[in-house]
């Protein structure tokens, strides 16, 4: 980390470096003009890229001035936060309130005592390693806070998620029905819900164990959302067997091909059953509902009407789909 001197003077260049040195400052620059210092700081000197740590300026130089030199080097943005001094012979006022505008920190006048110099030096360099700690702690915080968002953002997500599916949960399910209800009210668009429920279920896990139990459900899930074709369409695990399907801006035709494209893709996918009623393999019955932007139903009737068509299905044989109906006043 180095301390440039800027001055046009070599005399004046050779007695503060030998100040600087002899206290111990030994990684001390001097340039001749403003334009060799803006090759430095634009890593363009044959130094090549340096750390700086503190610039001394003349204020009078007979190319570019100390107080433009200043002001051109804190308009670089890896300049903002490097302390300048300037150097000046003037007690002018208005040459000092120039040099502050420009982005000066401090002025030591010439000629210059060295137990001045050095304390002034001493000063700077210490606000400018404060405020590059202080810079760091600050980057520090706002990553470790980028983090916790993130790591709040994915415990939030999986607040939402069933454990053991990985399609959306009842909380979930809860709140995207509400949600879509609303919607479809605010856009007069009509909804449906389909609710469905593994057939004989008990007797599967009885047949086959837990563990395959847990495995069926998971394939379920699965053969869900593979078969939803919409991205609004909205699986989730309703609780223990059932599962349940919001389907945004969705009639009752709609959701009736829906919710057969459903029974037949797991009736399809083959996992054997032997002690099912009502086929060799896995199948499910599911119940369907479909509100209008007029009726005013809360969501909780949409899952008792679905509840009741999926009941009338089970009772009626199992692995079909019954369609409940909602009267169209409110």
């Amino acid at each position: 980390m180095a301390i440039v001197i800027v001055d046009d003077t070599i005399l004046s260049r050779e007695v503060i470096k030998a100040f600087l040195r002899t206290s111990g400052y030994l990684d001390v620059i001097s340039v001749n003009s403003a334009r060799e210092l803006y090759r430095l700081v634009d890593g363009y000197s044959d130094l090549g890229i340096v750390e700086i740590d503190l610039i001394l300026i003349e204020i009078i130089m007979q190319d570019i001035d100390g107080i433009e030199t200043c002001s051109n080097v804190k308009m670089r943005e890896s300049m903002v936060d490097i302390p300048i001094i300037m150097l000046t012979a003037t007690t002018e006022k208005d040459s000092l309130q120039l040099a502050f505008s420009a982005g000066a920190m401090d002025f030591i006048k010439k000629p210059l005592d060295r137990v001045e110099l050095l304390a002034r030096v001493r000063s700077a360099l210490r606000l400018k390693h404060e405020t590059a700690r202080r810079k760091a702690r600050e980057t520090e915080l706002l990553e470790v806070t980028r983090q916790l968002q993130v790591a709040n953002e994915r415990l939030h997500s999986l607040s939402l998620l069933d454990g053991l599916t990985g399609i959306a949960n009842r909380r979930n399910f809860d709140q995207e029905l509400i949600q879509e209800s609303r919607r479809a009210k605010r856009e007069n668009t009509p909804f449906s819900l389909i609710m469905l429920d593994i057939d004989y279920f008990k007797a599967f896990n009885d047949t086959y164990g837990h563990l395959k139990g847990d495995e069926c459900l998971k394939t379920v899930a699965y053969l869900l959302k593979k078969t939803l074709k919409r991205p609004s369409d909205f699986p989730a695990r309703y609780g223990g067997e059932e599962f349940a399907v919001v389907l945004p801006n969705t009639d009752e035709v709609g959701a009736g091909i829906i919710a057969e494209e459903l029974r037949d893709s797991i009736e399809k996918a083959g996992i054997a059953h032997g002690n099912s009623l009502c086929s060799d393999y896995l199948t499910v019955s599911l119940g369907v509902v479909t509100v209008f932007s007029e009726q005013a139903r809360t969501p909780n009737e949409l899952i008792l009407a679905a509840d009741k068509a999926l009941y009338r299905s089970k009772n009626e044989g199992r692995n079909r789909l019954s369609v409940g109906r909602i009267s169209r006043t409110s």
